[in-house]
């Protein structure tokens, strides 16, 4: 608690404001720290909070007489580790169409899915013969993420070029 004077530490006020004798300070200090009555003796006021004061959660055992399983004075910890469980996995792949160029094939798989120029090729070309090409595997949020922004990609240079993705 902060006052005008100074502050109140325990139940005495030391002055913050200067004086020439700081000895007699703690000696003032000391004697009212000595005549406090001790903090350990309740008094009526203090036996009547602690009568209501909460109580732990095994005191009604403990008056019953019943022990913990162990016996008194033993506790069983346990631990328990998380786990944490990895993401499911989807494939981005693109579909064959009889309309979209190859070299716009091959730079969507450059600019959307990070594929060198001979990576995209070759993907573009499995797709070209097989009907179905795999562009790279996420999480769900990425792969549909690429998915959308191939497809507008593709819609904004008016190409039907089809991109979906499929569970691991």
């Amino acid at each position: 608690m902060w006052s005008r004077t100074g502050v109140i530490i325990g139940s005495f006020q030391r002055d913050l404001r200067p004086s020439q004798d700081d000895s007699s300070q703690t000696t003032q200090a000391m004697t009212t720290i000595a005549n406090e009555p001790s903090r350990t003796q309740l008094s009526p006021a203090g036996d009547a909070l602690r009568a209501g004061a909460p109580r732990m959660a095994d005191d009604d055992r403990k008056r019953k007489g019943d022990a913990p399983p162990g016996g008194p004075g033993t506790a069983v910890i346990t631990k328990t580790k998380t786990q944490t469980k990895r993401p499911n996995l989807y494939r981005v792949l693109i579909l064959n169409d009889d309309y979209t160029p190859m070299e716009f094939v091959t730079h969507v798989l450059e600019r959307f899915f990070g594929k060198d120029h001979e990576a995209a090729t070759r993907i573009m070309l499995h797709v070209h013969h097989h009907g179905i090409g795999e562009c790279g595997i996420y999480t769900y949020e990425v792969a549909e993420t690429k998915v959308t922004q191939v497809m507008d990609f593709a819609r904004k240079h008016q190409h039907p070029l089809q991109c979906v993705m499929e569970k691991k």
